[in-house]
């Protein structure tokens, strides 16, 4: 099983790296991960007996650790934040260690810019007085900073030294040199051996160790603040859940707290109002606001039996539902959860980072052991060897290694979160990014999934009688575009009419009998076997659509419903978009070549493989994948859950409430395949934030590092203080965590940049603009008849130019006008439609 930790007394890299250490040694517990930005670790524990010995094995190497709550993944682990307690508690150490170290550099430095000092300070004779004076100014300072040294030893006792160990050992030598040049300068002064005394006077270092301590401080403040900003998305989530809802008990409204509401419970929500719970609306009507579920911010109209989500708004109207999901069973609950666990989770781009940690802090403590002595071998005051040693200690940062992977990931997932794309893992995040090839499902991922009537051609009948004949053949149908028939009768205000002996056809189609004639709908094939010739019309496969034929028992045919999935309006843009990305595009469906090739077109894909089952498209994702590519595969979650699992990264789009699908790595919360794109952005900006951070983290220490050693000095006469050392070494924090949280203004490229939007729908209307249609048209026999037609034809919405050639006896058509009403506008215009 797995479960979740709380860590304390974790402080920077070689913190994490030493609890996971010790974690890995406990028999029964496998891939512990620790995350030092929120102060947790999870891991797979046998049983609870393994969890104990955890718990017991991380503290003896010197941390604390608790099991964490694990049924509040959410409000009750708000209160617990350990940024939001660290900028809190630094801030009060802050405030004093300056107060005491602005008065002892006054003392220390006041005269360097004229500053009066009182006379008790002044001259040789009173310089014991002038080094107690420093030493009392800094012991408050130590105290108020206790918790460095504290820390610091007791890992270092334990064998497992950390930053804490570095800034005990840097400020603690300054501290004891200072001790011990106040003691010479006593003992100087009683036996009147003046040079020492102003010796020691002028290297007292009691500033170096005060400011060592508050510089850190101010560092540790500055990163605690930046740091409680990371977790910014997780807590705006938890405040979209309502405190109080409004439920039906006995008959009348009464106000409970949100986490009183039973499952089963009718809700009821006003305009204005946050819905508490995921339902199902019994009754009413009214618009809503999902965009803090899914980042779209167009409201979505519900009404009784719609499902609707804990968060939503009703922007207007009102809504009594009943409560299926509530409390951590919501979809926000389940978001929280995703978003808490990707943020915690590490991504392997932090595995180098990790390994050097690890050994990190030793061997900082020899350079530094070694740095001091070689400098007193090459002749050097003690003061200059200490100065070497403790710039080195002080400088060297392990914190920025290890913040460097998970405030970047925390807060890449959280603003992934804010925009409806949820990341199961820092893995999957980091994977995303490696992807060159997306491999996409046709139904309900480009299109809507929902078959919509496209056209109607009658032969021998008009219109609305053929559609009302369909609608009262497909009333009992189970085929898939029974409903669109259905809805498209609803439209236009037909009846359905009732038919009796009403059979299905397996594989073929329907028949029925109404006012005693039989009828038959269905594909080419029962046509056939009826022994019904219709007219076949070749452009609706070429258009992505489905005919429906019917026919009479006497051999009639009456004429053909054209059905298809209409593609989604954001569909082709998504597509450009993801080749702009630089990933080849692919199509999987289960259609026949023709029409799959049709709606690939439309869509703007070039490499199509269709008739595939549902089994077998796994098998296609693994031919990409062997041929080299890392492979994206997008689909709804459910029929296309083989290849979901079997590619590099699986993405579930249009998941709705069902958020929790095991076979997708990232969960696009609505139904758009613009989301695609934008997780592929986010994760690329988040993975190359990560770079930035670790080549900084790098960089400071293979720079600052051998200055701080002395290695300018030989040459240029520069050696690093150890106050500028503690100052260099916090800023590197606050650096890599400021860096990380330029995330948090990052936006969906293909949302904000409206140009790209205009010039897609530019291209696509220029696209359709020059769409050249030849029409076979006979009755023209002279000019009126060539003018008649051209009239017809031109007033029809869509046609940019009409061009009628009478010897050919055709009508040449440029724009985007549908076919099935220019053929009609020439059939009303008294003239026969050949082909």
């Amino acid at each position: 099983m797995k479960r979740k930790y709380r860590v304390t007394g974790m402080t920077c890299a070689a913190c994490s790296a030493r609890v996971e250490k010790a974690a890995r040694k406990v028999s029964g517990v496998s891939d512990p991960a620790v995350n030092l930005l929120s102060g947790s670790m999870t891991a797979e524990v046998r049983d609870e007996e393994a969890s104990r010995k955890l718990v017991e094995a991380v503290t003896a190497a010197g941390y604390g650790a608790s099991p964490m709550d694990q049924d509040a993944p959410g409000r009750k682990q708000q209160e617990a934040l350990p940024q939001e307690r660290a900028e809190k508690e630094t801030k009060k150490r802050i405030v004093w260690s300056f107060v005491f170290l602005f008065l002892l550099m006054y003392l220390t430095m006041g005269h360097m810019v004229s500053l009066p000092l009182p006379h008790i300070f002044h001259g040789r004779e009173n310089s014991a007085l002038y080094a107690l004076a420093q030493f009392f100014l800094t012991l408050p300072v130590v105290y108020l900073n206790r918790a460095y040294f504290q820390r610091g030893f007791q890992t270092l006792l334990h064998g497992n030294p950390n930053m804490d160990s570095l800034i005990a050992v840097g400020s603690g030598a300054a501290l004891v040199y200072g001790v011990i040049a106040l003691l010479r300068m006593a003992y100087a002064m009683g036996h009147g051996q003046w040079q020492v005394v102003d010796h020691y006077r002028a290297n007292l270092y009691f500033e170096s160790a005060a400011m060592i301590l508050t510089l850190i401080t101010l560092g540790k403040y500055l990163e605690a603040r930046a740091k409680g900003k990371t977790g910014q998305a997780v807590r705006q989530l938890m405040d979209l859940a309502p405190k109080t809802a409004v439920v039906v008990r006995d008959g009348a409204e009464v106000e409970i707290p949100a986490e009183e509401v039973m499952k089963g419970d009718t809700v009821v929500v006003k305009s204005g109002g946050r819905i508490p719970v995921d339902g199902i609306v019994l009754e009413g009507s009214a618009s809503i606001d999902q965009s803090a579920l899914t980042g779209e911010s167009v409201p979505v109209d519900k009404e009784s039996g719609d499902p609707v989500a804990a968060a939503a708004i009703v922007s207007a109207g009102y809504l009594k539902l009943r409560a299926e999901k509530v409390g951590e069973d919501t979809t926000l609950a389940q978001i929280i959860r995703l978003v808490e666990d990707a943020g915690g989770s590490k991504a392997p781009i932090a595995r180098l980072a990790d390994k050097i940690a690890g050994v990190f802090v030793p061997v900082v403590m020899g350079i530094a052991l070694l740095s001091g002595l070689a400098w007193l071998l090459a002749g050097q005051t003690v003061e200059f060897a200490l100065t070497t040693a403790i710039s080195v200690l002080v400088i060297s940062c392990p914190c920025a290694l290890g913040l460097a992977t998970p405030v970047a990931i925390m807060v890449g997932t959280g603003q992934g979160a804010r925009n409806g794309v949820l990341f199961k893992s820092a893995e999957s995040l980091e994977n995303l990014c490696r992807t060159k090839a997306v491999v996409l499902d046709k139904t309900g991922t480009l299109t809507e999934g929902k078959p919509k009537v496209t056209a109607i051609l009658p032969v021998t009948i008009s219109e609305r009688e053929l559609l009302t004949l369909a609608a009262g053949l497909e009333a009992r149908s189970e085929h898939p575009f029974a409903l669109a028939v259905l809805e498209r009768a609803k439209q236009d205000g037909i009846p359905v009419p009732d038919v009796s002996e009403f059979e299905t056809v397996p594989g073929r189609g329907v028949s029925a009998v109404l006012h005693g004639r039989r009828y038959f709908a269905g594909n080419l094939r029962l046509m056939t076997e009826r022994g019904i010739t219709p007219e076949n019309d070749p452009s609706l496969a070429d258009q992505g659509a489905t005919p429906l034929y019917f026919g009479a028992e006497d051999g009639a045919f009456l004429g053909v419903i054209a059905a298809a999935d209409p593609l989604k309006s954001d569909s082709a843009m998504a597509v450009r978009g993801l080749e702009r990305l630089g990933m080849e595009v692919y199509m999987l469906t289960g259609d026949n070549s023709r029409t799959a090739r049709a709606v690939a077109r439309r869509a703007g894909i070039d490499h199509v493989v269709a008739e595939v089952l549902p089994g077998d498209k796994a098998e296609q994702v693994r031919k990409l994948q062997s041929s080299g590519k890392r492979v994206l595969m997008v689909g709804d979650g459910i029929n296309d859950a083989p290849a979901l699992a079997a590619a590099d990264v699986g993405m579930a789009i249009g998941a709705g409430t069902d958020i929790a699908m095991e076979s997708a790595d990232v969960v696009l919360m609505s139904g758009s395949l613009r989301d695609a794109v934008s997780a592929v952005e986010l994760s690329r900006a988040t993975i190359r934030n990560i770079r930035q951070n670790l080549f900084w983290a790098f960089f400071y220490n293979i720079l600052g590092i051998p200055i701080a050693a002395g290695v300018l000095y030989p040459a240029f006469q520069i050696q690093l203080s150890p106050m500028l050392g503690a100052a260099a070494m916090s800023f590197s924090s606050v650096f890599v965590v400021t860096n990380a949280l330029r995330l948090r203004f990052w936006k969906p490229k293909l949302r904000r940049e409206e140009d790209f939007q205009e010039t897609t729908i530019q291209e696509t209307r220029k696209e359709k603009n020059n769409m050249e249609t030849v029409i076979k048209v006979e009755g023209m026999m002279c000019g009126h008849c060539k003018m008649a037609v051209e009239k017809a034809v031109s007033e029809v919405t869509g046609v940019e130019s009409a061009v009628v050639d009478l010897q050919a006896k055709t009508v040449t058509v440029k724009g985007s006008a549908d076919l099935t009403v220019l053929k009609k506008a020439i059939v009303d215009a008294g003239y026969e439609v050949k082909d």
